[in-house]
Formats: structure tokens, C-alpha cells, sequence
């Protein structure tokens, strides 16, 4: 009589014990937009003529605001995305691998100091800006279409066929593709809610860990562009959030997410001689949609 009681206790405790309950087993994927910030930084080019740095660039994002192409599928890609899908491997850890679509475009309209040197060929475009260390001695330069170098160019001429020197982003995109672990904690009863399956509050932190694969976009002394995917470096990151588990199944998040970035191998022109780096600290306001689900 005694062990039908206790098997019965256990199956009603089992039947009343709610999916938020436990998350091990459960898998996630989400998808959601970004705003980006950046700190400045020095980005060096170098190639068979030249090699120079251009110091603390100013960059920013280039968001599309509200926008049909978040979710429209042939158009998804453009604007500025997350993706992420992971595993709960217990009831508080998820290992997940993501895709951070960042957009990181050099502010046109600034003066920047530049040192180092140009060499370029007499016949081509960019070989206005041609100087050595003594005159690319940490010397302001315009940066904007047709803009100018403090002091004039040696060939004593304002920029006469328009060649900018230099136009330089990663738009398709700063593509950071990490991995991530993160700690998922349930604050429901902070807020007075009962361990139900309607509402969920979870507080998330994490730490990631990945390789930059950009489509860099540069202009750069007049000389076509690359222009194509390439590996290009690493980051490594770590972020807060928090989450709304709604109805068992479907979440909305709300992140906030830092790090580091370190580009030595960005390709910016046909040549393969021609390369550009640069590393900086990056940081992400994300809002993201969701489920969560066992197969």
C-alpha cells in the first residue's frame, strides 16, 4: 500500500512539473538586428608601393532602421543581423554557434593623420598623393571625396581627377562568426510571476570566441577594389541580456554585447600584395526573436 502511495505522490509531481522548469535537452535559434559602435583605430595599408598608416579612424555602423528586409527571406542578409543556435547541455549552461552581421564604414568626412610612404607609378590615378616618410610624417589628410592634403600635394595641385584617397568599409559585412557559452538564470520571482509556462524571465551572460570573415569595400588611391569574402582575423566578446519566454515555445531577447577585434590579412585591392589591419573594441545593441524547443 505504502510504495502504490509514494508511486502515485511521484507521478502527480511529474505531472504537474511545468516545460520552463528545466532547460537541459532544449535547443534555441534566433534571429534579430544590431547597432554598432566602435572605437577609432590606426588601419595600416601596405603593398608594392606604399605603406602607410592612417591614424584613429573614426568608423560607424550603417543601420536600415525598421524594415521589411529583416524578414523577407531574399533580402534577409542585408541589413544588420544576428543568428545565433545553440544546445542546453544542463539547466543553465547553452554552448551555440552565431553569425554577427556588424557594418563598420570609415566616416568620410574627416581629417585623419597619416605616416608612412607612396610610390606609386606616374601613370596611375593615385600617384597625386605620392610622398615619402618625410612628407607622410603624421600629416593631416582630408578624407572625403576630392579632399585635400594639409600643405597641398608635391605636384602643387588640389586633387584634379577627383581619386579620393581612400574609402574604406566592411558592409557585407563585419561578419563575426563565434561560438558562444552562456549561463541562462530564471528571475521570474523577482517579479512576483509564479513558475508558469505563460511568461519567463531569464537573465543570459555569456563569452565568445571567433574568426572575422568580411567583404571589405575599398577604394583606396584610386585602385580597384576586392571586394569579396576573406578571412580576415579574430575576435572574442562577451555579453548580458535578458529574456521573455512566452507560451513554452517563444522568446524575445534584449543584449548587450562587447569585444575585440583584430583584422592582419583584410584584402582591399585585385592584388594580392596589397593588404590592410587594424584591430578595435566593438559594441552591440541587439534585439533578437526566438524559440526553444526538444525534438
Amino acid at each position: 500500500m505504502m510504495c502504490v502511495s509514494l508511486n502515485t505522490f511521484a507521478q502527480e509531481e511529474i505531472a504537474v512539473q511545468k516545460y520552463t522548469a528545466h532547460n537541459k535537452g532544449k535547443f534555441f535559434i534566433s534571429w534579430g538586428g544590431n547597432r554598432d559602435s566602435y572605437t577609432k583605430s590606426d588601419v595600416n595599408f601596405r603593398g608594392k608601393d606604399y605603406n602607410f598608416t592612417v591614424a584613429d579612424m573614426k568608423a560607424h555602423d550603417k543601420p536600415k532602421g525598421y524594415h521589411i528586409d529583416y524578414v523577407n527571406p531574399a533580402n534577409m542578409t542585408i541589413p544588420q543581423t544576428n543568428f545565433r543556435m545553440g544546445y542546453f547541455i544542463n539547466d543553465h549552461y547553452s554552448v551555440s554557434i552565431g553569425w554577427d552581421h556588424m557594418k563598420y564604414v570609415m566616416t568620410q568626412n574627416q581629417t585623419a593623420n597619416v605616416t608612412g610612404y607612396i610610390n606609386l607609378p606616374a601613370d596611375q590615378a593615385g600617384s597625386i598623393y605620392n610622398g615619402d616618410s618625410s612628407y607622410y610624417n603624421n600629416r593631416p589628410v582630408d578624407m572625403s571625396q576630392g579632399g585635400a592634403i594639409e600643405g597641398g600635394y608635391d605636384k602643387g595641385v588640389t586633387n584634379p581627377n577627383g581619386t579620393a584617397f581612400l574609402m574604406y568599409e566592411h558592409t557585407d559585412g563585419l561578419n563575426y562568426i563565434n561560438t558562444e557559452v552562456s549561463r541562462h538564470d530564471d528571475i521570474s520571482k523577482w517579479f512576483g510571476l509564479p513558475n508558469i509556462d505563460k511568461v519567463q524571465i531569464n537573465l543570459t551572460e555569456g563569452v565568445g570566441v571567433g574568426v572575422l570573415y568580411p567583404k571589405t569595400n575599398t577604394t583606396l588611391l584610386g585602385m580597384e577594389r576586392h571586394d569579396d569574402f576573406h578571412i580576415s582575423g579574430y575576435g572574442l566578446s562577451a555579453k548580458a541580456g535578458i529574456n521573455f519566454t512566452f507560451f513554452k515555445y517563444f522568446y524575445l531577447q534584449g543584449e548587450l554585447k562587447g569585444g575585440y577585434i583584430n583584422m592582419q590579412d583584410i584584402r582591399t585591392t585585385t592584388s594580392s600584395d596589397d593588404k590592410a589591419s587594424q584591430d578595435f573594441f566593438f559594441f552591440q545593441r541587439i534585439i533578437a526573436v526566438g524559440g526553444i524547443f526538444r525534438l
